[in-house]
């Protein structure tokens, strides 16, 4: 148990540049304490001392502002920077050096008791406010945006950005850390397209009204009367 305490401690410091000191981050870091309140429950919830469990869980919710549900399964060298907001739904399971930021949402869409919640693998990096919603799976090294609201289940090493979170090809190899202000933007993207398809259309139309060979309006008036008249008196044109 002491060796898993010394490695949560030695976690946030590897992850958190801001951590200077051991007992800033014992005393000061609410994810490390929603980590520490969930072990404790999660311990109880497997040995069916399910009332107590929840108690001590809405205690470090209660402190902390992170809720965990003791029923989930967390991996080794999990934290959660600046927590405030987080929320990991009861049948959830995260794997090993997983890394959420303030606001996080793993989340359910169904009322059956099953497994509702998603799976995140290792090497996740989950950003602020991003929900992933339902039994769906994160692969090992993903990474979700910020904001991000992910629907559906995302191949390992692959990043997921916007509403609903569609993956991004950017020809890139992933990084250790999600850069949030490196993120392409796919709607943005698209609306850039569009622009340039529509730039592309007013230049050559611009280039056939200024071509010779269209006709004016005089010519386009004469031959209009003749379609009238063809078909009203049944003259030829």
């Amino acid at each position: 148990m002491f060796n898993t305490l010394r490695e949560d401690i030695k976690t946030v410091r590897a992850k958190d540049p801001a951590a200077r000191s051991l007992l800033e981050v014992v005393f000061c870091y609410p994810g490390l304490h929603a980590l520490w309140f969930h072990r404790l429950a999660h311990f109880l919830w497997q040995h069916r001392f399910r009332f107590l469990a929840r108690f001590i869980s809405h205690i470090g919710r209660f402190l902390t502002g992170i809720e965990i549900h003791p029923g989930a399964k967390i991996g080794r060298r999990f934290f959660i920077d600046h927590g405030a907001g987080v929320v990991i739904g009861e049948t959830a399971e995260i794997g090993d050096d997983v890394l959420m930021y303030q606001g996080t949402v793993l989340g359910g869409t169904s009322l059956k008791k099953e497994k509702r919640h998603p799976t995140v693998g290792s090497h996740v990096v989950i950003g602020t406010g991003a929900v992933a919603l339902g039994a769906i799976s994160i692969g090992d090294g993903a990474r979700v945006g910020a904001g991000s609201v992910v629907i559906k289940s995302v191949p390992p090493g692959a990043t997921v950005v916007g509403i609903p979170g569609r993956v991004v090809e950017d020809g890139q190899s992933p990084l250790m850390e999600l850069e949030h202000g490196k993120l392409p933007d796919p709607v943005a993207e698209a609306i850039r397209l569009v622009l340039q398809r529509q730039n592309k259309l007013e230049e050559r139309l611009r280039r056939l009204e200024n071509s010779s060979s269209v006709l004016t309006e005089d010519e386009l008036s004469m031959i209009s009367g003749k379609i009238v008249r063809y078909f009203s008196e049944g003259e030829g044109i």
